[in-house]
């Protein structure tokens, strides 16, 4: 069985992969004093490098969980992620509003992927 571990930190690994299979951490942004917009593209760019370095891309993406701290930011998540998604590629993604441990995190963002073919 093999198992890459990407992007590892004290309690977390960024993406763990596994069986063809990219598994996103909770992706929030290196920047907290960005608006909700700002934040999601932060993000999203940190997605865009955990995937590459496992070996996909944003249109690997199967599902993706986006959460708001305030759901009321959800039209400025959507700006950005709508200048991000690559529109032939569209994954499964849902939105919910919940509480982030850190008071200035806006969004959080995981997901899974698949990897390309060998």
């Amino acid at each position: 069985m093999t198992i890459r571990r990407l992007a590892e930190e004290a309690r977390l690994s960024g993406a763990v992969v596994h069986a063809g299979v990219v598994y996103l951490a909770g992706q929030v942004a290196d920047d907290a004093t960005l608006d909700a917009e700002g934040q999601t593209a932060d993000i999203l760019a940190q997605i865009d490098a955990l995937l590459a370095a496992a070996g996909t891309s944003k249109a690997g993406l199967l599902s993706v969980t986006v959460v708001l701290a305030d759901i009321a930011d959800a039209p400025a998540m959507n700006r950005a992620w709508d200048r991000w998604l690559d529109p032939a590629a569209k994954p499964a993604r849902m939105t919910i509003q919940a509480p982030l441990v850190d008071p200035g995190w806006k969004v959080e963002i995981t997901g899974i992927a698949a990897l390309p073919p060998a």
